[in-house]
């Protein structure tokens, strides 16, 4: 028994050892590199901004009161 048990981890062993998925070397310059980060970096900095939402006023597409004819002759 403890010879099926024996083949039985080997053929395990193998198994697992096709799966693993070695990775890649990291092939760019350190120039790359530092720029990579320094955009993750501003990417993710303004992910975190609690203030992002109020960056930009909201736009009015319909324009001011005064501006719209439509809206000043209705009233009279």
């Amino acid at each position: 028994m403890n010879k099926r048990l024996a083949k039985r981890h080997k053929r395990q062993v193998a198994r697992a050892k096709q799966r693993v998925k070695l990775s890649e070397p990291d092939v760019r310059t350190p120039e790359q590199v530092a720029a990579a980060r320094e955009t993750s970096r501003a990417v993710s900095r303004l992910r975190t901004d609690p203030h992002q939402n109020y960056f930009t006023p909201s736009v009015n597409h319909a324009g001011r009161a005064e501006d719209n004819p439509e809206k000043v002759n209705a009233g009279s």
